[in-house]
């Protein structure tokens, strides 16, 4: 199967919808009836000015944050009372913006971490499965995670999510901090897992990059969706522009 088909076989499934999300901080609202849906085997990014609440999007659907209003399904679940162990059990996993991994213990102790619900076999065959998309960290499987690089932290951070072999996976800035070569190698994943029919919701400050790897895209601000566009619109920068500012 080629990789245009892998994607295509699966795009046609709903697998998260999204329907009138309301979500914040205590009393301070911040998303405002937000609608969207992801495709199975789709990749769709998630653009917009800094606040306009796309990492309090993702930490809502993963059930970090709770939902004041709306509705969430993911597979046709409801996943009002989902926290995020129960989301990740059921597919849909969020890798935090930042380098959230443990520095004093090792690449491969970190992996085995993210998997430590499954049975031991199966753990070590998804970790080595993880650190096949990144040849990077794998030939440091036993150093401290303290001991990587700033881009090969990010690199083990993405690889933690790969372990629990996502259905969706939710990226909250992967390239933050980067150089551009890490870049293009972290959203060469991306490419590389819808082509195995996972889906991907991406969150990236780099249009050109995220739109390169993405199917479609919605745009956030001040809490709510201004757009909804094919990833492959020709005029997408400047119906962006006017999104973002309200045009």
């Amino acid at each position: 199967m080629t990789e245009g088909s892998a994607a295509g076989a699966h795009a046609d499934k709903e697998l998260l919808a999204v329907h009138a999300l309301e979500a914040g901080y205590g009393k301070i609202g911040v998303l405002h009836g937000v609608t969207l849906r992801v495709a199975a085997g789709e990749v769709v990014a998630l653009l917009g000015p800094n606040g306009a609440g796309k990492t309090t999007l993702l930490r809502t659907l993963s059930g970090l944050l709770p939902r004041t209003a709306g509705e969430v399904r993911f597979d046709g679940r409801d996943m009002r009372d989902a926290g995020p162990r129960e989301a990740a059990r059921a597919g849909l996993v969020h890798v935090v913006e930042g380098h959230r991994v443990f520095t004093q213990i090792s690449v491969n102790d970190n992996l085995l971490l993210a998997g430590y619900d499954l049975p031991r076999g199966e753990r070590a065959a998804r970790v080595d499965e993880a650190l096949s998309f990144f040849p990077e960290i794998a030939a440091k499987r036993l150093d401290r995670g303290g001991a990587l690089s700033g881009g090969q932290q990010q690199m083990l951070a993405v690889a933690q999510g790969l372990v629990r072999r996502p259905r969706l996976l939710m990226l909250d800035e992967p390239s933050a901090g980067l150089s551009p070569v890490l870049v293009d190698r972290v959203l060469d994943v991306v490419t590389r897992l819808r082509a195995q029919g996972t889906a991907v919701l991406l969150v990236e400050q780099l249009i050109d990059k995220a739109l390169a790897v993405s199917d479609r895209v919605y745009a956030l601000a001040q809490g709510q969706v201004v757009l909804s566009a094919s990833a492959a619109e020709t005029d997408l920068h400047h119906r962006l522009e006017r999104a973002y500012f309200g045009a």
